[in-house]
């Protein structure tokens, strides 16, 4: 990805659902003007949601989404609903394609309840309006519905003008560094480049955080944490702020003079995403599992961690999240936790059982997708923080990680 691209998880997420032929891809395809969706009259011909990251005039940069029909049968029919249910995870505005000639189904109905829940902004759109005789069933629509026709592409502009209005998202105005900095501020950016480190590229925080420090009109300086005591030495004096890979804290923090503020690019992430407040009372949890560890009897249980990942990659020998973390983690709490691992979407419904969430920035994640499964855990009392902030806490650096908000932000 190049900095000018716009990450998927910053894109305004839309998924189309339904019940079976009711032309949930045909409509897919006449909005984006794009083949994206096989269509076909055989019922259930989408088996998987199908993801499109594209630009969507006049909306701007999109994720579309067509799923599978809500009323699919049988055992396999059940997997593609489960797989449906779990876009709503993820969306930033829902359009429900009804067969208009038919009109509103039990299933139908079911899934405006569960926009309703989840606080989804949705549109009912009713398609194939060019079979439908009566025509005041056509005028007398609800406010936030529409009657279009993929086949003869009729109402399409108006159902993406309607889109356009319930998009806006906290994401679109909120900025991950811009509003710590000012124009002409010296920003050091740490990027340790070791076995774990993607080839050829920076990861996606990195990269938006030295998008955003450009577009502040600051100056970007990069460099690895072995050049970070010299670079610091050349710049003496021009510095304001210091961002690290959160592997490095520990080095960084001993180089970088306390008068100049130092946070992560993971803390950063999580106050991007809204996270940072429970984050932050996720990794004072780890004092409690290591103080009641030592209480306990020897044949009590050891505690349970779940430690998730927003994004699925190839595993390296010294993998961050399966094997840095963990050992940090060992070494803090001197307990031997049961450690569990999920990736993706693998982001289990029922988290009771577990005593702590460490969760990975979700820079692959948007917005909603992260309050989702912040929420569940809120809901299950299953406290829940994220790699930089466990990671800047266990380094005894946590507080002056988060100083530079508490001094000109609110966290």
């Amino acid at each position: 990805m190049s900095l000018n691209d716009t990450p998927s998880a910053n894109r305004v997420h839309i998924g189309f659902f339904g019940c079976r032929n009711a032309g949930k891809s045909s409509l897919v395809n006449a909005v984006t003007g794009q083949s994206l969706a096989v269509v076909s009259d055989v019922a259930g011909t989408t088996t998987d949601p199908v993801y499109k990251s594209m630009e969507l005039l006049p909306l701007g940069p999109v994720v579309i989404i067509d799923t599978p029909g809500i009323d699919d049968t049988g055992e396999l029919g059940e997997l593609r609903v489960s797989k449906t249910r779990q876009v709503l995870a993820k969306i930033d505005v829902a359009v429900l394609v009804v067969d208009g000639s038919v009109g509103l189904s039990a299933a139908d109905r079911e899934l405006t309840e569960l926009f309703k829940e989840k606080n989804i902004n949705y549109i009912i759109a009713y398609n194939k309006s060019d079979l439908v005789k009566d025509d005041t069933m056509v005028q007398n629509s609800a406010e936030n519905s529409i009657w279009v026709s993929a086949e003869r592409r009729q109402g399409i502009e108006e159902l993406k003008e309607l889109i356009g209005k319930l998009t806006v998202t906290d994401t679109m105005t909120r900025r991950l560094v811009g509003d710590l900095i000012q124009p002409g501020d010296m920003v050091v950016l740490v990027i340790p480049i070791d076995s774990a480190a993607p080839k050829g590229r920076l990861i996606l925080p990195q990269q938006q955080v030295i998008r955003d420090v450009l577009e502040t009109g600051a100056t970007a300086v990069v460099c690895r944490d072995t050049e970070l005591e010299d670079t610091l030495r050349r710049l003496e004096g021009k510095v304001s702020l210091v961002v690290t890979d959160s592997q490095a804290f520990a080095k960084v923090m001993k180089i970088v003079p306390y008068d100049i503020y130092l946070t992560s690019f993971s803390i950063l992430m999580a106050r991007f995403k809204g996270q940072l407040d429970a984050a932050v009372n996720g990794a004072y949890v780890l004092d409690r599992l290591r103080d009641e560890g030592q209480r306990t009897d020897a044949d009590s249980r050891p505690p349970r961690i779940l430690i998730a990942e927003g994004c699925t990659h190839h595993r390296q020998c010294d993998d961050i999240g399966t094997v840095k973390l963990p050992g940090w983690i060992r070494r803090y709490t001197e307990l031997e936790p049961e450690f569990t691992f999920v990736s993706g979407t693998e982001f289990p419904e029922d988290l009771t059982g577990y005593d702590l969430v460490i969760h990975c920035g979700g820079c692959m994640l948007n917005e909603r997708e992260m309050k989702s499964r912040q929420g569940r855990a809120e809901q299950q009392s299953i406290p829940m923080t994220n790699y930089g902030t466990a990671i800047a806490h266990m380094n005894g650096i946590l507080d002056r990680s988060l100083r530079i908000f508490q001094t000109k932000t609110d966290i």
